[in-house]
């Protein structure tokens, strides 16, 4: 298959992890917090497994630049820009909390919007990447993956406290999430069209990804510091780390 049917399809398979990753919260009202930890560990290792088993290097391939340092810290800046969007979404639900869900409503628009540009780039990540080669691909894929489960998790629940029915707020759920596919669909007509498109998407991706979990999923970890806690947080962190090393040794196509 070419670099663009891989590519459809994996943003296809994401975007249904919106739908997949609701089903618990359509059975029953909450997630154990053990098993969102467990999926945030498995998150930070995929995460920093795909940057520097598999990112860093193809970027860093034909030498390190300021301009590749740019991307680096543009991928990290953007992030914490849409970061900021959240933090301000969560300290609009905090002062309305006592106002009743009728108000609590508008936190859905902000919630799909910030979701869905979140998602847009991570097609765009995903596209570029099946473009330069296959493993990276599917080490982009993988990552996106495990980052999604949790949030898809948490922003369902977003939507279902600003009063949304289960249903409508899965639709918006899935809506939001199939940006994705847009954004891949913008990554291969850019990559077809501008030859420093790929150049500029890799060290792009491994800067959101070191922000991702280095700012925003570390810290959720740190707050539960017993240490059974912590042995279970390092080892699915080893286990997400083992995810990319397999992609590495047994992924189709390696060029590493």
């Amino acid at each position: 298959m070419s670099a663009t049917t891989y590519a459809i399809l994996s943003v296809i398979i994401v975007s249904l992890i919106a739908i997949v990753a609701a089903i618990p919260l359509l059975i029953k009202e909450k997630i154990s917090q053990k098993t969102l930890l467990i999926l945030l560990s498995l998150s930070v290792g995929t995460l920093f497994g795909s940057v520097f088993i598999h990112f860093l290097p193809e970027a860093v391939s034909h030498g390190y630049t300021l301009g590749l340092a740019f991307y680096f810290l543009l991928g990290i800046l953007v992030f914490f820009v849409l970061e900021k969007l959240i933090h301000w979404r969560h300290s609009c639900k905090r002062n309305q909390e006592d106002l009743g869900h009728s108000h609590a409503y508008h936190l859905a628009p902000i919630n799909l919007i910030g979701d869905a540009i979140h998602n847009l780039l991570d097609g765009m990540v995903i596209a570029g990447a099946y473009v330069i080669s296959l493993p990276l691909g599917i080490a982009a894929t993988v990552s996106v993956i495990f980052h999604e489960v949790p949030q898809e998790i948490a922003d369902f629940g977003i939507l279902l406290y600003s009063g949304m029915s289960k249903i409508k707020a899965l639709f918006y759920n899935f809506l939001s999430a199939a940006t994705a596919i847009l954004g891949a669909v913008i990554g291969l007509i850019l990559a077809g069209k501008t030859a420093g498109f790929t150049h500029f998407i890799i060290p792009f991706a491994a800067g959101n990804f070191i922000y991702i979990a280095g700012s925003n999923l570390v810290p959720e970890l740190h707050k539960h510091c017993k240490l059974k806690d912590t042995i279970l947080h390092v080892i699915a962190i080893l286990c997400g780390i083992a995810i990319m090393v397999a992609v590495t040794l047994f992924g189709p196509g390696h060029t590493h």
